[in-house]
């Protein structure tokens, strides 16, 4: 009776813990996926900047050359930048 019992207690400190390392297991691949999906998000906002740039860019080449409205687009965003450092301050 008690080398029944003692064989039950441990029986079930062995599914504790290998549930317990199942547990451990879970929750390093859940931190793995929550960082992959960040890393993912990162990715999509620096392609939908990229989209809007390339818009951006290909509405002024409709009668210019590409390397000029790079130019005049590269001095856009210049400007912009110092109007917003002169807004923080």
């Amino acid at each position: 009776m008690i080398s029944d019992l003692r064989s039950k207690i441990e029986r079930l400190i062995s599914l504790y813990e290998r549930e317990k390392q199942r547990g451990d297991e879970l929750a390093s691949q859940l931190e793995a996926s929550r960082a992959e999906i960040a890393d993912k998000k990162q990715q999509i906002t620096e392609l939908k900047s990229q989209i809007d740039h390339y818009k951006l860019a290909g509405a002024f080449t409709s009668s210019e050359d590409v390397q000029a409205s790079k130019e005049r687009l590269n001095k856009l965003i210049r400007d912009i930048d110092k109007c917003i450092k002169l807004l923080a301050n």
